[in-house]
């Protein structure tokens, strides 16, 4: 099982989550809200074969914590995997809107300048300018937008500059983002769950329920699950050899 972006910190009890992760083999990329937050989140995760930790700044908070891009940018040598970033241009956050592209556009080009990282990216409302960036830094890495809504033309713009791309349950459970996943390239998709803030009922899904939308993939693709379980882990393998 695979959930490549998951706020682990953000759970009630981190600590349970992470032996119960341990306990059933699934591998999680724990993103990170601030880079003050990365290295308490490192120590939590500790030297865990299957749990990688993302250094971010989400572009929600970017108007109270822009002052961290500085620190960020320093910690992002140490860092392979990058995010939450990017840019959110939903209503409550357009104020910020200018600020967030300025901010994403400096980490994007920093992580060209350090020889491209893998990231993943927040762009709710805003592909367009996250793949304006994207396109400006051609050498930022490996971008894996993580639960993509825009639109179709969007979306085949992305796929063009190379996007990948990840999904889970709650993204599913919508006629458009099964529309979206039907349409993305199955060599460059992995799963995700995007807890503690996706929930299953009145609980946050776990980790281990990212494969819960294998189900509707298979219907949308035309693909055993099993094939589409093993698809994914071979796609998360490829991605980790490419940095």
């Amino acid at each position: 099982m695979i959930d490549f972006h998951c706020h682990i910190d953000l759970y009630s009890d981190p600590e349970a989550v992470l032996a119960e992760v341990d306990a059933r083999g699934t591998y999680v990329l724990a993103v990170t809200t601030t880079p003050k937050a990365w290295r308490g989140t490192k120590k939590l995760v500790g030297d865990r074969k299957r749990v990688r930790v993302a250094l971010g700044l989400h572009p929600e908070i970017v108007s109270q914590r822009h002052q961290e891009v500085p620190l960020l940018c320093g910690l992002l040598p140490e860092a392979r995997y990058v995010g939450e970033i990017g840019i959110d241009g939903s209503p409550p956050h357009r104020d910020s809107l200018d600020l967030q592209k300025t901010v994403f556009d400096r980490i994007v080009a920093e992580c060209a300048n350090l020889g491209g990282r893998i990231m993943t990216i927040h762009s709710r409302g805003a592909a367009t300018a996250v793949l304006d960036a994207l396109e400006r830094h051609p050498d930022a890495g490996t971008p894996i937008l993580h639960w993509f809504s825009g639109t179709v033309k969007e979306l085949e713009r992305a796929i063009e500059l190379g996007c990948w791309f990840s999904i889970g349950p709650a993204m599913l459970r919508s006629r458009k983002g099964r529309e979206l996943a039907a349409a993305m390239p199955f060599d460059r998709l992995l799963t995700e769950t995007d807890a503690p803030f996706a929930r299953d009922g009145d609980k946050p899904l776990m980790p281990w329920q990212a494969y819960d939308c294998l189900a509707d993939l298979e219907v949308i693709s035309r693909i055993p699950r099993k094939e589409l379980a093993s698809g994914i882990k071979g796609n998360l393998k490829r991605l980790a050899e490419r940095q």
